[in-house]
Order: C-alpha cells, then sequence, then structure tokens
C-alpha cells in the first residue's frame, strides 16, 4: 500500500505541475499568442504529436512541464511572421493573466481537492493544532471517575466516583471560580484545584448563560511534581473534581453546502499558514543541514517532491487519507504562492518586470520623455542565474534529507 499512496501522490504533483503549464497555454492561445510546444517532463523526447501550431509530447524525466510561448522575453529571437502574435506584443494585463495562470491553477486544484476532501474525509480543523489546553476556556467534559494517579486516561475499578459529576455538573458547563478564586482558563482551574485542600468546595459555574454554584467535594490524587523527569517520576498529592477539558474536533465534516464555507475557511488558514512559512524559509535551511549530519528531523522543514510522496505514501499505508489529501492541497497551495514571488525566472517575476515596464513608461510620458523600452533582460541575468543556484542547492539538500533522514509520519 505504501508504494502505491507513493506512486499515486507523485502522480498528483506531476498532474498539477502540467496543469500549471496547461494554464499558461490555454490563456495564451484564448489571446491569440504563439504556442509551439507543450511537454510534460524535461529531457529526451519519447513521444510526441502535432496538432495545428503546437506540438505536444512526453519527455523522459517525470519532474515537472513546459510550455514555449513565442516571444516570452527581449532574448528570445522571433520570426517576422510570428512577430504579431508574440508574448510581448499582447497588452499587459493578458501578459499578467497567462503568468499568473500557472498560480491560479495551482489554486483551482486546491480549492477542488479541499472540497472533496471536505465532503469525504472531512478537513482537518486548525482549531485543533493550534489547540493549547493550558489556554483553553474553562469549559469541561465530567467524567464518571477520579483518576487517582497520573498517566492513566481510562477509569478502573476502585477509582473515586467523579465529584463533579456527583455534584451536578455536566459536560459543557464552564467553570468560573473555585471557593472564592476565579478562573479564566483550564490550566487556572487545574492550577486552583490542585492548590485548594480536599473536601467540600463551592464551584461557581456558568450554564446555558446563567451562573449556578454547587458543592464539590474535592478528591486527594496523587500527580506529578512540577521538577519531575522520566530519570526522578516523583509525584505529590493534590486535590482534583473529575473533569477534563473540551477539545476541539481533528477533523470537520461538512455537507453540499457546508463545504464551500469549510473549504474557503481552510483556505485562508493554508495561505496564512503559507505565508508564515516562507517567512520562516531561510532558518529551515540549517534544519536541514542538521537532519542530514543525523540530528532531529523537524517536520517544519522543506521536503522535495521524494519527500512529499514518501509523506503521501506512508499516509496512504496508515489508512490516513485525510494526511493524503491536505499535505497534497497544502503543497499546491504553497507551489502557487510561492511562484508568484517577485524573482525571476518564477513567474512572478516576468510579472513584476511587466508592471515595473509599465510604471516606468508613466512616470516617462509625464516627464516629457521618450519611453525607456524594455527592460534589458541580460543585466539581470546573474541575479537570475543567483537565485536559481539558491534555488537547486535548497532542493538539493532537501532531497538528500529526504533519502538519509525522511520524515515519518509513525
Amino acid at each position: 500500500m505504501f508504494w502505491l499512496g507513493f506512486l499515486l501522490f507523485a502522480l498528483g504533483i506531476l498532474f498539477s505541475v502540467c496543469l500549471h503549464e496547461a494554464g499558461h497555454m490555454l490563456t495564451a492561445k484564448a489571446y491569440g499568442m504563439k504556442v509551439t510546444q507543450y511537454f510534460a517532463g524535461f529531457g529526451p523526447k519519447i513521444w510526441s504529436f502535432r496538432r495545428g501550431e503546437t506540438e505536444y509530447g512526453v519527455k523522459a524525466i517525470p519532474a515537472g512541464g513546459y510550455v514555449k510561448i513565442v516571444g516570452m522575453t527581449p532574448l528570445e529571437p522571433v520570426a517576422p511572421e510570428d512577430d504579431a502574435r508574440a508574448f510581448w506584443r499582447a497588452p499587459l494585463r493578458r501578459r499578467t493573466v497567462v503568468l499568473a495562470a500557472g498560480s491560479l491553477t495551482h489554486f483551482g486544484l486546491a480549492i477542488v481537492v479541499a472540497y472533496i476532501a471536505a465532503l469525504t474525509t472531512g478537513l482537518p480543523n486548525m482549531a485543533w493544532q493550534d489547540f493549547d489546553p493550558a489556554k483553553a476556556a474553562p469549559v469541561v467534559e465530567v467524567t464518571d471517575c477520579v483518576i487517582p494517579v497520573p498517566n492513566r486516561g481510562e477509569c478502573a475499578p476502585g477509582d473515586p466516583a467523579g465529584a463533579a459529576k456527583a455534584a451536578g455538573l455536566q459536560d459543557g458547563d464552564r467553570i468560573l471560580a473555585v471557593g472564592s478564586t476565579p478562573v479564566a482558563s483550564y490550566g487556572d482551574l487545574v492550577k486552583v484545584l490542585q492548590a485548594a485542600p480536599a473536601g467540600a468546595t463551592e464551584v461557581r459555574y456558568e450554564r446555558a448563560g446563567a451562573e449556578q454554584t454547587a458543592t464539590v467535594g474535592l478528591v486527594p490524587v496523587q500527580r506529578y511534581a512540577p521538577d519531575a523527569t522520566d530519570d526522578n517520576p516523583t509525584t505529590r498529592q493534590v486535590s482534583a473534581i473529575g473533569v477534563s477539558v473540551v477539545e476541539p474536533a481533528r477533523t470537520l465534516h461538512y455537507g453540499a453546502l457546508g463545504a464551500v464555507a469549510g473549504t474557503a475557511s481552510f483556505g485562508k488558514e493554508l495561505f496564512t499558514g503559507t505565508f508564515e512559512a516562507i517567512g520562516r524559509f531561510p532558518s529551515r535551511i540549517d534544519d536541514l543541514v542538521t537532519a542530514i549530519g543525523g540530528g532531529e528531523r523537524s517536520a517544519e522543514t522543506p521536503v522535495s517532491v521524494l519527500g512529499a510522496s514518501r509523506i503521501g505514501g506512508e499516509a496512504f499505508e496508515l489508512g490516513e487519507p485525510i494526511v493524503f489529501l491536505t499535505i497534497f492541497i497544502s503543497l499546491n497551495v504553497f507551489i502557487g504562492v510561492f511562484n508568484l514571488f517577485p524573482l525571476l525566472p518564477l513567474d512572478g517575476g516576468h510579472i513584476a518586470i511587466a508592471w515595473y515596464e509599465r510604471a516606468r513608461a508613466i512616470v516617462a510620458r509625464r516627464r516629457g520623455r521618450p519611453d525607456p523600452g524594455r527592460v534589458d533582460y541580460e543585466k539581470l541575468l546573474p541575479l537570475t542565474y543567483a537565485v536559481m543556484l539558491v534555488f537547486v542547492s535548497v532542493s538539493l539538500l532537501a532531497l538528500t534529507a529526504d533519502i538519509v533522514n525522511p520524515i515519518r509520519l509513525s
């Protein structure tokens, strides 16, 4: 099952990249630009056919896709008969649409897959991922017993009866105070309870908007001391009443209509997280080097296509389709956002230059000067090569880390 999941994920990535190039091709053709080639993969040509003026085919290395639009940069020679249909001849807004179409296809694919996931596997609840019990509101679930020892999650014969339940508290009650001490979070509640002596104590709580009071018998239990360690698991006696924090659901499921809002909310969180991840990107390079040297591999370090496919295969093997789909969705959002950054050779770099040329022309016109014309791409080649070198270096580091120290789900 692992290799099936691995293959499906890898094919999904290849499909999304080919769809990216198809976005460029279809919009270019719609605007009358000349598209001469569209290939899946790189390297030696395996198979192709021609339809109209465009050659379609497959190349040997399945690591992306390629589309050839005549006149993409001033460095490219254009035949006289094609000059009127060259990319750079098109109005600025059309060029922008063609350049942005690749990223838009990633976003569109992510939306479609996220909507399907919302209807089937469900979507991850971001509130659960960010959940901190200590900071959560003191809304509780009552338990049938008070567990007297640490590190045991279920009731056992002989355990004291749940004091909160016996006093009439119910699931969903929000505890406001223990004795005369108010509590603002579940962490506060635990601290106040553990510091209180065993015995009858007044607990003030809220239910359905109305405040109520109950007398609860605090039960003496053993819990780990603040300075306890694995080597020295010392315990101390504290008090408890038999309640637990209400955790958000790990997965959210939707109907056909609700899935629209669920997909939008999930997408908003993904976009926010993507920009934050890109902002932390430079610091993650050190993490990759550490991982290659045998150090702990952080789940936030960059992964290669191999690493992402491996995680997808493992999720498939573990019967976690929601993980499989979420990673695929996240990867498409990341690629779409990253590709729009204003750096050559990314599409965002070409968009930035095109709009810079327009802005420069407007300024020149207002000053009564001639249009400066197109940006000299030759002067930008060193910077382009430097960016490409960084991309290739990080990709090789991620690939090496994914081989010698892969991220594992289990």
